[in-house]
């Protein structure tokens, strides 16, 4: 008798495989942090790939304590400026946004993005906040972030990405103290996270357009009588008689690509002000020279070259050690092959 069953093509996560709304991510958790006030995200932009030479500090590793080649990820990481803070106030149906004070002075690329508040009455605004918070009504301060992309030589752009991050820490009010002291400056993401910690990467992925069932999902190419033609590459069938529908997890063809994608717990390996120990010769394949800090994040990260990549401290951490990684050598030979 022929095997009548198999194991179904393709995941069905994530479904529908739609394309993404923004090319900005968005967070919809943040990790538990009960230390003093802090931001719990910051952004960049994805450099490229090198490798390094560390030496492996991972307990019971067969290669503890010897050098090995690490994969890692360049992620060009320039000053990111606070626009405004976010109150937000708890009902039946979650979190509200109550009202959020502007910052006095923001960059002239910002009205690329936006259209900022011309006359934002700032004292008023603050007291409102403060009055809401000295009653309980407030439960989460929230700041606006947004990045400099015109500081960079590898991103064509000008126009910052607008993102939204929360303060996390201590009681409230001391939350809002901090996000005022930060209203309208830059932050650097050494402020976020250090080296040596694990963090959560989220990008949208390299966009394919629109492709077929077998590319899509993984189905098996048709045989040959059993296709006419070029049809090969079609689905089999669409289903039962009953129901008298195509159910949803038939493998069909479709948006393949540009989905947003969380890789959880990568390791913060370097993060630098001096661009010239991770550039290689010639520049980054299609990206160019490095001028601003960076990070070197272990392994791949979502996304193509030049895609804005968010990070936040790991929100599944776990039995996680901090520890500082010892990087005995970067790879700067030329990436033009």
């Amino acid at each position: 008798m022929p095997k009548i069953n198999r194991p179904r093509k393709g995941s069905l996560a994530f479904s529908p495989r739609k394309r993404a709304k923004s090319p900005v991510p968005r967070y919809q958790a943040w990790p538990v942090y009960n230390g003093a006030p802090a931001l719990l995200g910051f952004a960049g932009y994805k450099v490229g790939m090198t490798h390094v030479i560390m030496v492996d500090d991972h307990k019971n590793s067969p290669t503890e304590g010897k050098d090995i080649m690490v994969p890692v990820t360049v992620i060009e990481v320039p000053p990111m400026r606070v626009a405004a803070v976010r109150a937000y106030v708890g009902d039946t149906y979650g979190l509200r946004p109550f009202t959020e004070v502007w910052a006095k002075e923001l960059d002239t690329e910002m009205a690329r993005r936006i259209n900022p508040p011309k006359e934002h009455a700032y004292e008023e605004i603050d007291a409102k906040i403060r009055s809401a918070i000295d009653s309980g009504m407030i439960v989460e301060i929230h700041a606006l972030l947004y990045t400099q992309p015109q500081k960079l030589t590898g991103v064509p752009k000008k126009v910052p990405d607008l993102m939204e991050v929360k303060v996390a820490g201590g009681p409230v009010p001391a939350r809002y103290e901090y996000a005022t002291t930060i209203l309208g400056k830059e932050i650097l993401l050494g402020s976020v996270i250090k080296a040596g910690a694990y963090a959560d990467i989220t990008a949208i992925t390299t966009g394919k357009g629109t492709q077929g069932p077998v590319k899509r999902w993984g189905v098996m190419l048709r045989k040959r009588k059993h296709s006419r033609g070029k049809k090969e590459r079609h689905v089999g069938n669409l289903g039962p008689w009953t129901p008298h529908h195509v159910r949803w997890q038939v493998p069909q063809s479709g948006q393949m690509g540009y989905h947003q994608r969380t890789e959880f717990n990568k390791r913060i390996l370097k993060i630098g002000d001096d661009a010239s120990e991770v550039t290689p010769a010639g520049g980054f394949l299609h990206y160019g020279l490095l001028r601003s800090p960076y990070v070197l994040v272990k392994g791949s990260v979502p996304g193509p070259v030049k895609r804005l990549i968010r990070i936040r401290p790991a929100i599944r951490q776990g039995e996680h050690v901090m520890r500082a990684p010892a990087i005995e050598h970067i790879s700067i030979e030329s990436k033009q092959g």
